[in-house]
């Protein structure tokens, strides 16, 4: 069967998917698949903190491409940065490609939202020294687009790990400590500038915050404040090496949420503390609780998470839940990806269960909901190569999209349009 006959058949098969609903809801979703193989398409990181694979127009959605999906990437092996046309089926078309990157993550493209419509935030590696660097794309440049900004620094070679939701600044992390510490989520083979140091905790490097326009870092916190901080209630916080994880700006930008992790991966020694700060480093606080692994910012102090198998809204500043998002249990899994339309009105959660994914969405006024069927999986339920639900909302709350083992086994990217029943 040719590609576009096949197209044609799976999109007449898929255009219809049934949700899983009872007598309450009022809503329902349509899927379609909308890149297809025999290359393996997907996105990475899902769509907390607005992170949007459309651009702000919504004609065009920024996607990753590569050959394989059994293994990860060799060092320096590079994945295509393609654009999918909306008003054109979805045409693919590649404008460039990137050498720091993971199938978990991707490669942590953002709109920039100072320009969202044509500009992009993404990491890559100098494929000499293999140092990370954050790159800035504008797709009105050259035939195209082209690269208008690299931040490099030699001192503390390190890539974005959360743009600022109103724009201006990016949080940056070493990513060859976090491949080392953590390697589901780095990028193999990039230089760790602190590997063979005597020290575990060291004081220069942590959280960076870098000023788009300027190209200018500075150290926020560092992993010896870091480890002064938690000393008292982890005295075994000297035995361990910290890395950085999920750094999320929050709504206007005043607050950033993170994790220090340790140990990670060694059953019964993880370390797991969710800390804010302000945007400046200032008020350094671990939180009273853990409210799961993929928080949301839900306004400018409160997080949505989980706690007590509910997802609830957490108050960073008065260090407590103040109360369940919904009224009733509809999220078997609030543990799961999780994320807030821009408008705060739309919630989705996506959880895995028996091999496939599912997605439950909320509407916040009325508390409306539907979940979907499950999507295949294809046996990459655990590892390095995994595929979560990692759901991303589009900019007006009425479409997201996510990753699936499609028919003819390949890793290809669905948008869901959520709609009235």
């Amino acid at each position: 069967m040719n590609l576009l006959l096949r197209r044609f058949v799976f999109i007449a098969v898929c255009c219809c998917i049934p949700t899983v609903a009872t007598a309450e809801d009022a809503l329902t979703t349509t899927v379609r698949q909308v890149t297809f193989g025999p290359q393996h398409h997907f996105f990475g990181y899902f769509g907390h903190v607005r992170t949007i694979p459309w651009n702000a127009s919504g004609r065009f959605m920024v996607v990753l491409r590569t050959d394989y999906q059994d293994r990860m990437p060799h060092p320096g092996e590079a994945s295509e940065i393609v654009l999918l046309d909306a008003e054109n089926d979805y045409a693919p078309r590649v404008i460039e490609r990137t050498r720091a990157w993971n199938f978990q993550q991707g490669t942590m493209l953002y709109w920039n939202p100072a320009a969202p419509d044509t500009q992009f935030f993404f990491n890559d590696r100098n494929p000499d020294t293999h140092e990370v660097f954050c790159v800035l794309f504008d797709l009105s440049r050259g035939t195209n687009g082209e690269r208008i900004a690299e931040d490099r620094f030699d001192d503390a070679p390190s890539g974005h790990r959360g743009v600022a939701q109103q724009g201006g600044w990016f949080a940056a992390i070493n990513y060859g400590r976090l491949a080392r510490l953590r390697p589901v989520t780095g990028y193999p083979g990039v230089r760790d500038w602190t590997v063979g140091r005597a020290e575990r905790h060291p004081a220069d490097d942590g959280v960076f915050k870098v000023n788009v326009q300027a190209g200018e870092k500075q150290l926020l916190v560092s992993f010896r404040q870091l480890a002064d901080v938690l000393r008292t209630g982890h005295p075994d916080v000297d035995d361990k090496e910290l890395f950085i994880n999920h750094t999320l700006w929050s709504r206007n930008d005043e607050r950033i949420f993170f994790f220090v992790r340790g140990d990670f991966e060694i059953s019964g020694r993880r370390l797991d503390i969710p800390f804010t700060m302000n945007a400046d480093g200032s008020d350094l606080r671990p939180l009273a609780l853990h409210i799961g692994g993929h928080p949301e910012w839900e306004s400018d102090r409160a997080l949505i998470g989980v706690r007590d198998k509910r997802q609830i809204l957490f108050d960073v500043v008065d260090d407590r839940v103040t109360g369940p998002l919904a009224e009733a249990d509809i999220f078997p899994q609030p543990g799961g990806d999780i994320a807030l339309s821009p408008d705060g009105e739309w919630f989705i959660n996506g959880h895995g269960q028996g091999g496939r994914n599912y997605y439950t969405m909320l509407r916040r006024s009325d508390g409306a909901w539907t979940r979907t069927d499950g999507f295949n999986q294809g046996g990459y339920t655990r590892g390095e190569l995994r595929i979560d639900p990692s759901p991303n909302w589009n900019r007006d709350g009425t479409q997201f999209s996510f990753v699936a083992v499609d028919e003819q086994g390949t890793r290809q990217l669905f948008v869901a349009t959520v709609q009235e029943r």
